[in-house]
Protein backbone atom coordinates (compact mmCIF):
# COMPACT_ATOMS: atom_id res chain seq x y z
CA UNK A 1 0.00 0.00 0.00
CA UNK A 2 1.51 3.34 -1.04
CA UNK A 3 1.28 6.24 1.38
CA UNK A 4 -0.18 9.40 -0.07
CA UNK A 5 0.39 12.23 2.46
CA UNK A 6 3.30 14.62 2.10
CA UNK A 7 6.68 13.39 3.25
CA UNK A 8 7.49 13.73 6.91
CA UNK A 9 9.39 16.90 7.80
CA UNK A 10 12.98 16.91 6.61
CA UNK A 11 13.90 18.63 9.87
CA UNK A 12 13.29 15.55 12.01
CA UNK A 13 16.18 15.08 14.41
CA UNK A 14 18.09 11.87 15.12
CA UNK A 15 16.27 11.67 18.45
CA UNK A 16 12.87 12.01 16.78
CA UNK A 17 13.83 9.36 14.24
CA UNK A 18 14.85 6.97 17.02
CA UNK A 19 11.46 7.43 18.71
CA UNK A 20 9.55 6.80 15.50
CA UNK A 21 11.49 3.62 14.72
CA UNK A 22 11.05 2.33 18.27
CA UNK A 23 7.28 2.95 18.21
CA UNK A 24 7.01 1.20 14.84
CA UNK A 25 8.86 -1.88 16.05
CA UNK A 26 7.18 -2.10 19.47
CA UNK A 27 3.72 -1.54 18.00
CA UNK A 28 4.26 -4.32 15.47
CA UNK A 29 1.95 -5.35 12.67
CA UNK A 30 -1.14 -4.63 14.81
CA UNK A 31 0.03 -1.03 15.46
CA UNK A 32 -0.68 -1.57 19.15
CA UNK A 33 -0.40 1.33 21.58
CA UNK A 34 3.12 1.53 22.99
CA UNK A 35 3.61 2.54 26.62
CA UNK A 36 6.06 5.19 27.77
CA UNK A 37 7.78 2.59 29.94
CA UNK A 38 8.33 0.25 26.98
CA UNK A 39 9.80 3.11 24.96
CA UNK A 40 11.99 4.21 27.85
CA UNK A 41 13.38 0.68 28.21
CA UNK A 42 14.08 0.32 24.50
CA UNK A 43 15.69 3.74 24.13
CA UNK A 44 17.52 3.63 27.46
CA UNK A 45 16.09 6.87 28.85
CA UNK A 46 13.81 7.98 31.68
CA UNK A 47 10.05 7.50 31.28
CA UNK A 48 9.45 11.15 32.23
CA UNK A 49 11.62 12.27 29.32
CA UNK A 50 9.69 9.97 26.99
CA UNK A 51 6.35 11.52 27.98
CA UNK A 52 7.58 15.02 27.20
CA UNK A 53 8.92 13.97 23.82
CA UNK A 54 5.70 12.18 22.87
CA UNK A 55 3.66 15.28 23.68
CA UNK A 56 6.00 17.32 21.47
CA UNK A 57 5.72 14.87 18.56
CA UNK A 58 1.93 14.86 18.87
CA UNK A 59 1.82 18.66 18.57
CA UNK A 60 4.00 18.87 15.46
CA UNK A 61 2.39 19.72 12.15
CA UNK A 62 1.95 17.28 10.66
CA UNK A 63 1.73 15.30 13.90
CA UNK A 64 4.10 12.33 13.92
CA UNK A 65 2.32 10.37 16.66
CA UNK A 66 -1.11 9.94 18.19
CA UNK A 67 -0.59 10.13 21.95
CA UNK A 68 -3.16 9.10 24.58
CA UNK A 69 -2.14 10.06 28.10
CA UNK A 70 -1.83 7.05 30.45
CA UNK A 71 -2.62 4.71 27.54
CA UNK A 72 0.24 4.94 25.08
CA UNK A 73 1.22 6.09 21.63
CA UNK A 74 1.04 4.97 18.03
CA UNK A 75 2.40 6.51 14.85
CA UNK A 76 0.38 8.89 12.71
CA UNK A 77 0.41 8.40 8.95
CA UNK A 78 3.27 10.91 8.63
CA UNK A 79 5.13 9.20 11.45
CA UNK A 80 4.75 5.78 9.81
CA UNK A 81 6.06 7.16 6.54
CA UNK A 82 9.19 8.52 8.18
CA UNK A 83 9.74 5.36 10.24
CA UNK A 84 9.53 3.06 7.21
CA UNK A 85 11.76 5.44 5.27
CA UNK A 86 14.38 5.06 8.01
CA UNK A 87 14.01 1.28 7.96
CA UNK A 88 14.61 1.33 4.20
CA UNK A 89 17.67 3.54 4.60
CA UNK A 90 19.04 1.33 7.34
CA UNK A 91 18.65 -1.97 5.51
CA UNK A 92 19.99 -0.63 2.21
CA UNK A 93 23.01 0.75 4.04
CA UNK A 94 23.58 -2.56 5.84
CA UNK A 95 23.57 -4.39 2.52
CA UNK A 96 25.90 -1.84 0.92
CA UNK A 97 28.33 -2.06 3.81
CA UNK A 98 28.24 -5.86 3.76
CA UNK A 99 28.27 -6.60 0.02
CA UNK A 100 30.28 -3.68 -1.35
CA UNK A 101 32.52 -2.48 1.48
CA UNK A 102 32.90 -6.03 2.84
CA UNK A 103 31.97 -5.31 6.44
CA UNK A 104 31.09 -8.47 8.37
CA UNK A 105 27.41 -8.92 9.18
CA UNK A 106 28.05 -8.17 12.87
CA UNK A 107 29.58 -4.74 12.03
CA UNK A 108 26.99 -3.20 9.73
CA UNK A 109 24.18 -2.38 12.19
CA UNK A 110 25.95 0.34 14.16
CA UNK A 111 27.32 1.99 11.03
CA UNK A 112 23.86 2.00 9.41
CA UNK A 113 22.32 3.41 12.61
CA UNK A 114 24.58 6.43 12.34
CA UNK A 115 24.09 7.00 8.60
CA UNK A 116 20.37 6.29 8.15
CA UNK A 117 19.25 9.77 9.26
CA UNK A 118 21.27 11.71 6.75
CA UNK A 119 21.15 10.18 3.28
CA UNK A 120 19.19 12.06 0.62
CA UNK A 121 16.51 10.61 -1.65
CA UNK A 122 18.94 10.86 -4.54
CA UNK A 123 21.55 8.86 -2.64
CA UNK A 124 18.90 6.32 -1.59
CA UNK A 125 17.77 5.86 -5.21
CA UNK A 126 21.33 5.40 -6.48
CA UNK A 127 22.16 3.00 -3.66
CA UNK A 128 19.09 0.86 -4.39
CA UNK A 129 19.82 0.85 -8.13
CA UNK A 130 23.45 -0.12 -7.62
CA UNK A 131 22.40 -3.01 -5.36
CA UNK A 132 19.78 -4.18 -7.87
CA UNK A 133 16.71 -3.10 -5.89
CA UNK A 134 17.30 -5.80 -3.24
CA UNK A 135 14.55 -7.48 -1.25
CA UNK A 136 16.38 -8.32 2.01
CA UNK A 137 19.30 -7.09 4.10
CA UNK A 138 22.20 -9.28 5.35
CA UNK A 139 20.15 -10.40 8.37
CA UNK A 140 17.13 -11.49 6.34
CA UNK A 141 14.92 -8.48 7.06
CA UNK A 142 12.79 -7.28 4.12
CA UNK A 143 13.74 -3.94 2.59
CA UNK A 144 10.62 -1.77 2.10
CA UNK A 145 10.01 -0.42 -1.37
CA UNK A 146 10.43 3.30 -1.89
CA UNK A 147 7.41 5.37 -0.80
CA UNK A 148 5.74 2.21 0.49
CA UNK A 149 4.15 1.71 3.89
CA UNK A 150 6.29 -1.38 4.54
CA UNK A 151 5.06 -4.45 6.34
CA UNK A 152 6.06 -6.93 8.97
CA UNK A 153 6.92 -10.40 7.70
CA UNK A 154 4.75 -13.24 8.98
CA UNK A 155 7.44 -15.13 10.86
CA UNK A 156 7.66 -16.92 14.20
CA UNK A 157 10.25 -16.65 16.97
CA UNK A 158 12.23 -19.89 17.10
CA UNK A 159 11.42 -20.16 20.82
CA UNK A 160 7.74 -20.66 19.88
CA UNK A 161 8.28 -23.04 16.96
CA UNK A 162 6.84 -26.56 17.43
CA UNK A 163 9.14 -29.53 18.01
CA UNK A 164 10.08 -31.87 15.16
CA UNK A 165 8.81 -29.46 12.48
CA UNK A 166 11.34 -28.31 9.85
CA UNK A 167 11.80 -24.55 9.70
CA UNK A 168 13.82 -22.08 7.66
CA UNK A 169 15.58 -19.17 9.35
CA UNK A 170 13.93 -16.05 7.92
CA UNK A 171 15.76 -13.36 9.88
CA UNK A 172 17.99 -12.78 12.90
CA UNK A 173 18.19 -9.87 15.33
CA UNK A 174 20.86 -7.46 14.10
CA UNK A 175 21.42 -5.30 17.19
CA UNK A 176 23.88 -7.54 19.08
CA UNK A 177 27.23 -8.15 17.40
CA UNK A 178 28.22 -10.91 19.82
CA UNK A 179 25.04 -12.88 19.06
CA UNK A 180 25.63 -12.47 15.33
CA UNK A 181 29.17 -13.81 15.60
CA UNK A 182 27.89 -16.79 17.61
CA UNK A 183 25.17 -17.52 15.05
CA UNK A 184 27.66 -17.34 12.18
CA UNK A 185 30.03 -19.68 14.03
CA UNK A 186 27.18 -22.16 14.41
CA UNK A 187 26.22 -21.84 10.75
CA UNK A 188 22.81 -20.30 11.51
CA UNK A 189 22.06 -17.61 8.96
CA UNK A 190 18.99 -16.67 6.87
CA UNK A 191 17.85 -19.63 4.72
CA UNK A 192 19.35 -22.22 7.11
CA UNK A 193 17.01 -25.17 7.64
CA UNK A 194 16.73 -26.59 11.14
CA UNK A 195 14.50 -28.67 13.39
CA UNK A 196 13.86 -28.07 17.10
CA UNK A 197 14.43 -31.38 18.85
CA UNK A 198 14.03 -30.38 22.47
CA UNK A 199 12.91 -27.36 24.51
CA UNK A 200 13.86 -26.93 28.14
CA UNK A 201 11.08 -24.76 29.56
CA UNK A 202 12.11 -21.63 27.69
CA UNK A 203 15.70 -21.84 28.93
CA UNK A 204 17.33 -23.42 25.89
CA UNK A 205 16.63 -25.30 22.68
CA UNK A 206 18.28 -28.33 21.15
CA UNK A 207 18.26 -28.05 17.36
CA UNK A 208 19.39 -30.12 14.40
CA UNK A 209 20.88 -27.99 11.64
CA UNK A 210 20.52 -29.35 8.12
CA UNK A 211 23.79 -30.61 6.69
CA UNK A 212 25.55 -30.83 10.04
CA UNK A 213 26.27 -33.81 12.24
CA UNK A 214 24.85 -33.96 15.75
CA UNK A 215 22.78 -31.39 17.57
CA UNK A 216 23.38 -27.86 18.83
CA UNK A 217 22.08 -26.42 22.09
CA UNK A 218 21.05 -22.77 21.86
CA UNK A 219 20.75 -20.58 24.93
CA UNK A 220 17.50 -18.68 25.43
CA UNK A 221 19.27 -15.46 24.41
CA UNK A 222 20.63 -16.96 21.21
CA UNK A 223 17.38 -18.72 20.26
CA UNK A 224 15.42 -15.52 20.90
CA UNK A 225 17.47 -13.78 18.20
CA UNK A 226 16.16 -16.15 15.51
CA UNK A 227 12.87 -15.96 13.58
CA UNK A 228 11.68 -18.72 11.27
CA UNK A 229 9.09 -19.65 8.67
CA UNK A 230 7.82 -23.05 7.58
CA UNK A 231 10.02 -24.92 5.11
CA UNK A 232 8.35 -24.85 1.69
CA UNK A 233 6.97 -28.16 0.49
CA UNK A 234 9.00 -29.80 -2.30
CA UNK A 235 7.71 -28.86 -5.75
Amino acid sequence: MTLVPPKSPASTSESTDDYLKAILVLGGADEALVSSNALAERLGIRAASVTGMLQKLALQRPALVVYQKHRGVRLSLAGKRRAWELIRHHRLLELFLHDVLKYSWDEVHEEAERLEHFISERFEDRLAAMLGDPEVDPHGHPIPHKDDSGSFRDETPLMRWPLATPAVVSSVFDGDSTLLRDLERLGITPSTTLVVKESQQGKSLMVKIAGREGHVRLSNKLASAISVIARPAPS
